[in-house]
């Protein structure tokens, strides 16, 4: 188990420091690509399941949110079915970014691997969502 948490851990070492190059010729951070990505499906999501699909802690991520708000990239609404919930959309700016810093992820994710290793790459995130899936 030792050696699975060390190579996991310098895996996504790794993987996030190439994404965070990559997105930052967009002005974007690993988070709030982690959030637009989210997003991008043009739902309204709750603060809290954007905490847990972006990894952050919710007070990071208010924040984070604050922040993404004043840049015009969300906006936030009452969510009608409770109205004690608010739902984080995000804007026509926030949709732009989203496409750019995806567009350099995915070249990233080329730079990466070999066109070849994809299918290896499906089956390791296949792989990891089911052990992630049993540790919750």
């Amino acid at each position: 188990m030792a050696g699975l948490a060390q190579a996991l851990s310098r895996a996504e070492r790794g993987v996030t420091g190439r994404l965070s190059e990559a997105l930052e010729r967009a002005g974007c951070s690993v988070e709030q690509w982690r959030i637009l990505l989210l997003l991008a499906d043009g739902e309204g999501h709750p603060m809290s399941e954007i905490a847990e699909f972006a990894l952050m802690p919710a007070p990071s991520l208010t924040r984070m949110v604050d922040r993404m708000a004043t840049d015009g990239l969300v906006h936030r609404t009452i969510d009608a079915r409770d109205r004690r919930r608010v739902l984080v959309h995000l804007t026509r700016e926030g949709r732009a970014l989203h496409r750019s810093a995806t567009a350099l992820v995915e070249q990233q994710g080329q730079a990466l691997l070999g066109a070849g290793e994809q299918a290896d790459l499906q089956r390791l995130q296949e792989l990891l969502e089911a052990l992630a899936g049993r540790i919750r």
